[in-house]
């Protein structure tokens, strides 16, 4: 698995329109965050810190328990922490989800599950709010917020927390279970 470092550089590159970390040794990572997703001071370079390498270790330990392999693992974790650090605050998109009966409040780092008429898919919780959080698939299919809206693998949405569940009692019942007699 990858290793934070205190040498790499985030910055936006204009000829791919996104926001980029320079891992060194000629590495260089693609965010999923345009230009138009990020707060201003994405603009110019800016070290990795040891806040992001905090992001980073919370979001790798879940998401190891992941069905998803080290690579994969490595790229969602990395565009979990740019989307905590670089993206922009932005309102709530709920009306896509199913409300939840049961009242619900998220840690940073919990994996939760969403549901609609088109979708359910599992997300990780990247900041925590008030009543709603940003949160990121961590589904490799997209998940369908309408019959032509998608979520990609990685994407960030912020949701109101009423519509989220833990997604720890569902994950565990997918499980395989070994059978003994």
């Amino acid at each position: 698995m990858l290793k934070p470092s205190d040498t790499w550089i985030w910055y936006m590159d204009e000829n791919e329109n996104s926001l980029m970390l320079d891992l060194g040794d000629e590495m260089v990572f693609k965010t999923n965050l345009s230009r138009k997703l990020l707060v201003e001071c994405a603009m110019g370079q800016n070290n990795f810190t040891v806040d992001d390498a905090s992001a980073f270790q919370i979001y790798k330990d879940q998401i190891t328990t992941l069905d998803l392999s080290e690579p994969r693992q490595a790229e969602l974790a990395l565009y979990c922490v740019a989307a905590k650090r670089f993206h922009k605050p932005v309102q709530p998109k709920s009306w896509f989800f199913d409300h939840q009966d049961v009242s619900f409040q998220p840690e940073e780092g919990e994996l939760v599950r969403l549901t609609n008429q088109y979708s359910s898919g599992f997300f990780i919780v990247l900041e925590v709010g008030e009543s709603a959080s940003l949160c990121a698939l961590v589904d490799l299919d997209p998940f369908s917020l309408t019959s032509n809206k998608d979520v990609q693998f990685g994407q960030s949405i912020k949701v109101m927390h009423d519509r989220m569940a833990s997604a720890h009692s569902y994950m565990t019942s997918l499980q395989p279970i070994a059978l003994v007699g």
